[in-house]
């Protein structure tokens, strides 16, 4: 199956968000190097979370037909970097992503922060509180 790298990309930084990572980024490389065309950087908060987020990357991009080629990082789980070849997702112990702080290092590449589209249940819950109240007025009445 023929994925574009961008597809791609996107794909594991919504499966990222999915599992509840944090300050999810692609970064496109395509005019700053030859070495891949995009880089997913995310963050989790333990080991066993960056597991998850990691297993989760893994796993759902091999449902979509796109396996790794490469993985490291799964004996420390402080950085794991899941090699795709025309993407690499980066996912980092926050503390370890801020020493290494790719974004500064590559910072010429067109960055894009990349957020979850479902809203929280507190939006949900004020929004229903207002439209509660705007019912209660009647402004909703036409």
């Amino acid at each position: 199956m023929s994925v574009y790298p961008r597809t791609i990309a996107k794909k594991a930084a919504q499966l990222a968000l999915a599992k509840k990572a944090h300050d999810v980024l692609v970064m496109d490389l395509r005019k700053v190097t030859s070495i891949t065309d995009f880089f997913v950087i995310c963050s989790a908060d333990s080991d066993t979370h960056v597991k998850a987020v990691a297993d989760a990357v893994l796993d759902g991009l091999k449902k979509s037909g796109v396996t790794a080629w490469h993985d490291e990082g799964y004996e420390a789980l402080n950085w794991v970097l899941l090699d795709y070849v025309d993407v690499v997702v980066h996912i980092f112990r926050r503390d370890i992503r801020k020493f290494y702080n790719l974004e500064r290092l590559w910072a010429d590449a067109e960055i894009e922060v990349v957020e979850d589209k479902q809203p929280k249940d507190s939006q949900v819950q004020a929004r229903s509180r207002t439209t509660k109240r705007k019912e209660e007025k009647g402004w909703n009445q036409k």
